[in-house]
């Protein structure tokens, strides 16, 4: 196939609808983690549930960048842009994310501190230039996706001698996060899921590879499967994933075939470790702290990093009461489980992260409508 829209032909996703009947067997359940956030809303915009047998259940991860980031973390950005006349970039999303007080960037921004929205780490150098009087700080967040461009922006700010421009970095990494929550007891005491095989991330894993997801394949016994984001290339590896459980297999493969390889993209690899290098530790919201599971910034490049220039303090905060954000990135619960779900936490008023997102669980139940109470007719008078 070679054009988006055969990757959403109806007739074909019948097709796959109907092999996966009949190869899952119906003496046992398929619990299929779809670790990213683009799966999550593949599967609710194009109704892929529906066409699965009752017996295979996707259940949904931490694969929202913006969503397993901490309160403390955000409170943080917030306190760097209100508390140093700095202007602070960030991608869309990170504004609306509540903090702690239901603080969010964007009402720090209403309340008078210089937040700006940016689309890449361009625009943001683009503003430490025009603003030379001005620190500029880049609210740097994602998977091993968006970390090449934070690489290149903190290389070129240095060969530019960009002394008003740093990057308050929060990247973290996909691997580690799944043999957390396949591993640590802290999960398990807090609740876990049984979970079957993965559907591994599409565009992370066209920077890294698929090789970084063979040990935990083997470790712990567990199939993944490389998905690309099209209805048909989730149906398809949902297959693959039946297929290798029906049989005993536990191996990584690769469907995303257009996009990703086994080594993944090299250079990318290559400029991201000259300039970045393993935290220690990293908390993430749902899993806690995850041993080197995020990236920091080298000390030879420390003249960039905002947390080394501003000092920034680690701050413990925690979610709004109520709010099973924490619990849905776990795939412990859905977000129907949650009592605020389209009750008082709506896009409109997000009481967290997870229905901020665009990559978020909650806000893929409540896009699509599926989920949502029905209004009441109201009858009109004769």
């Amino acid at each position: 196939m070679k054009y988006v829209d055969e990757f959403r032909d109806g007739a074909l996703a019948k097709k796959l609808g109907a092999a996966i009947n009949k190869a899952a067997a119906t003496d046992r359940t398929y619990n299929l983690m779809e670790f990213c956030g683009g799966h999550t809303h593949a599967i609710f915009r194009y109704g892929i549930q529906d066409l699965m047998p009752k017996n295979v259940k996707f259940v949904h991860g931490p694969g929202c960048p913006v969503c397993v980031l901490p309160i403390g973390r955000i409170d943080n950005a917030i306190a760097l842009a209100e508390d140093h006349d700095a202007i602070l970039c960030t991608y869309g999303d990170m504004m609306r994310v509540p903090a702690s007080g239901r603080k969010s960037l964007l009402k720090a921004k209403a309340a008078g501190a210089d937040v700006r929205m940016v689309y890449s780490t361009q625009d943001a150098l683009k503003l430490a230039r025009e603003h030379p009087d001005r620190d500029v700080i880049f609210f740097a967040i994602g998977f091993e996706t968006t970390t090449p461009p934070t690489a290149v922006a903190i290389k070129q700010a240095k060969v530019e001698g960009l002394k008003n421009f740093t990057v308050f970095c929060n990247h973290v990494l996909t691997p580690a996060a799944i043999q957390h929550i396949l591993q640590s007891p802290e999960v398990r005491d807090i609740g876990s899921v049984s979970i079957d095989g993965f559907l591994g991330p599409s565009h992370v894993s066209s920077v890294i590879g698929s090789q970084p997801y063979e040990f935990f394949a083997e470790e712990f016994q567990k199939p993944v499967v490389i998905a690309g984001f099209e209805p048909l290339d989730v149906m398809q590896s949902a297959l693959m994933l039946i297929r290798q459980l029906n049989e005993g297999r536990h191996e990584v493969e690769n469907e995303y075939t257009r996009v990703v390889t086994r080594e993944g993209n090299l250079k990318a690899q290559a400029l991201v470790a000259e300039v970045l290098e393993l935290r220690r530790e990293f908390e993430w919201r749902g899993l806690g702290m995850v041993p080197y599971s995020a990236l920091k910034i080298k000390d030879a490049f420390s003249e960039f990093d905002a947390e080394v220039r501003f000092s920034v303090p680690k701050i413990v905060a925690y979610d709004v009461k109520g709010c099973e954000c924490p619990s849905i990135l776990r795939g412990v619960k859905k977000p129907t489980d949650c009592k605020l779900f389209g009750t008082i936490c709506t896009p409109e008023n997000p009481m967290g992260s997870c229905m901020v997102s665009s990559e978020g669980a909650c806000a893929a139940y409540w896009s699509y409508g599926r989920f949502r109470q029905p209004e009441k007719k109201v009858r009109k008078a004769a």
